[in-house]
């Protein structure tokens, strides 16, 4: 979480919600003391400096002063062609700062103790009081930027979840599906790349789970999403506690604490047998039979995934045959299974 000493005043964002922001690089501050006041009167100095210079007939206009009215029409060429209002107010900055260099390089070139000098040493005096007084909040690390702070931040820790139980879970007391309120106080910057999510399970899948199993996860925007079971805690009611890694979907999942999801313990690609219609020989290996033209042939097949009554099945690759010792000629005269094939019931 990111926090300044100067909560009494309201925050401005720099890096606005869900932005990505590098270590180091500014998120927000706080107003600082007297800064519509400050604001003001910078305001009405840029007025009478810009005044100042189109009344100067004796400033020489250099090569940097015409590199900067190049970067004005730039920048003002960018805001004309976007409607996000922190780009544009990103935009106007940038202009009143080449403004002010403009101002800058225009006093030093005018003669000395010029009205443009004093106002830009005017103007700079109060740029710094402030700059001195506003108090700046910076990331400690890269991520997303996220302004929706409810103050669990300090208890929902990762890296060591031994903290975590049902108790613990239940007394957060919170609802699913509802959005964190956004504060206008604090942030905070979340790690985009791998996130965690923590369930009490009561099932017989949940009691056969292990440490680095791969599972997906079925979030309710119907998004199916991989993930590894990180952490595995026995509850006294026969329950478990199940932590699971993420590294999809993350951006999505900021704005809540408490969510509704389906897990699906296996899932694979292959055709889907009736367990009636596959013979297994001494060997362990798999086959169905078929119907062709009259008489019955077999065909070797690799058994995926098998419940009571059906199993998903999928024909043997090259590599893995010759891995069992069949040969080219023999995989050459070997038969796959088919989407039309019709396979024969005992």
């Amino acid at each position: 979480m990111l926090q300044g000493k100067d909560t009494e005043n309201e925050m401005i964002q720099i890096k606005s919600e869900k932005e990505k922001v590098a270590k180091g690089n500014s998120v927000f501050r706080y107003y600082s003391k007297n800064e519509e006041n400050l604001l003001e009167k910078i305001k009405e100095l840029d007025e009478k400096i810009n005044k100042a210079l189109e009344e100067n007939e004796n400033i020489i206009i250099s090569s940097d002063m015409i590199s900067i009215e190049g970067q004005i029409e730039d920048t003002l060429n960018s805001m004309y062609n976007t409607n996000e209002l922190r780009k544009i107010d990103e935009y106007i900055k940038k202009i009143e700062g080449y403004v002010t260099k403009k101002a800058q390089i225009a006093g030093e070139l005018s003669p000395t103790g010029s009205l443009v000098k004093n106002l830009i040493q005017e103007r700079t005096k109060y740029e710094n009081e402030l700059n001195s007084s506003s108090e700046t909040i910076n990331s400690p690390t890269s991520g997303v930027v996220s302004y929706r702070v409810d103050g669990l931040e300090e208890h929902l820790k990762v890296g060591d979840f031994s903290y975590l139980s049902k108790s613990t879970l239940d007394s957060y007391d919170l609802k699913v599906g509802a959005v964190i309120p956004q504060n206008n106080k604090k942030g905070k910057v979340i790690n985009n790349f791998v996130c965690y999510i923590a369930a009490c399970i009561d099932t017989e899948k949940a009691e056969g789970a292990k440490i680095n199993d791969t599972v997906y996860l079925r979030l309710s925007n119907a998004a199916e999403i991989e993930a590894k079971i990180v952490y595995i805690v026995e509850e006294q009611d026969g329950s478990r506690i199940l932590v699971f890694e993420i590294k999809d979907e993350i951006e999505e999942l900021i704005d809540y604490r408490k969510i509704s999801f389906d897990i699906i313990w296996w899932k694979f690609s292959g055709y889907k047998i009736s367990n009636s219609a596959i013979i297994t020989d001494d060997n362990d290996l798999s086959y169905i039979e078929r119907n062709k033209a009259g008489y019955t042939e077999k065909t070797l097949i690799k058994v995926l995934r098998q419940n009571d009554t059906y199993s998903i099945v999928r024909n043997y690759t090259e590599e893995e045959l010759k891995e069992m010792g069949y040969s080219d000629d023999d995989i050459s005269d070997m038969k796959s299974l088919k989407l039309h094939d019709e396979i024969i019931l005992h």
